[in-house]
């Protein structure tokens, strides 16, 4: 999102600023989807179709009708595999915290590593690190006010940026 500006390292800036006068011109920019790329992660959380919670007790699935494969959050409280192997979602360990009055829990944490690229953010082209080390923490939510709509407070940490960077994403409930 150009209004939020993202907190890009001078290099990174430059590779943005060529995409986007790139697409001025009428070109493609750095944007792989408009040639059928992967969406990759944290895109895919952009969710402009549907997405679909399947929580058990030692995983949550995400499914959406615009990516594959589905997105695994483990739950069972395993540690990082070592090696890490690469994909376009990345690898997800989350766990329940906080607690209501009936004792269910409201809010997923998540961390993901382990990612393949090139990769970028949004639909701007706001390009994320070749290395590839990119962490993203999550954190889903309904919001306090109105059960219809899901919060997710997302805090990338990504060589590309010189701080981390947080977004939050709200997502309307479809009955």
């Amino acid at each position: 999102n150009l209004g939020q500006k993202a907190p890009l390292i001078p290099e990174y800036q430059a590779k943005l600023d060529a995409a986007m006068a790139d697409r001025a011109k009428g070109g493609r920019g750095n944007t792989p989807t408009i040639s059928c790329g992967h969406t990759g992660m944290p895109r895919a959380m952009l969710v402009y179709e549907a997405m679909e919670f399947s929580v058990h007790p030692n995983i949550t699935y995400l499914m959406f009708d615009f990516v594959d494969p589905l997105r695994r959050i483990y739950t069972d409280g395993r540690a990082w595999p070592s090696p890490l192997p690469p994909t376009w979602m990345g690898y997800s360990i989350g766990h329940w915290e906080g607690s209501r009055a009936n004792g269910q829990y409201d809010t997923l944490v998540i961390e993901t590593r382990g990612f393949k690229g090139p990769r970028i953010l949004d639909g701007s082209g706001i390009p994320l690190h070749a290395d590839n080390q990119t962490v993203v923490k999550e954190r889903f939510a309904l919001d306090e006010k109105n059960s219809e709509v899901l919060r997710n407070e997302i805090t990338l940490i990504d060589s590309a940026f010189t701080q981390p960077w947080t977004v939050t994403r709200s997502y309307k409930r479809n009955r």
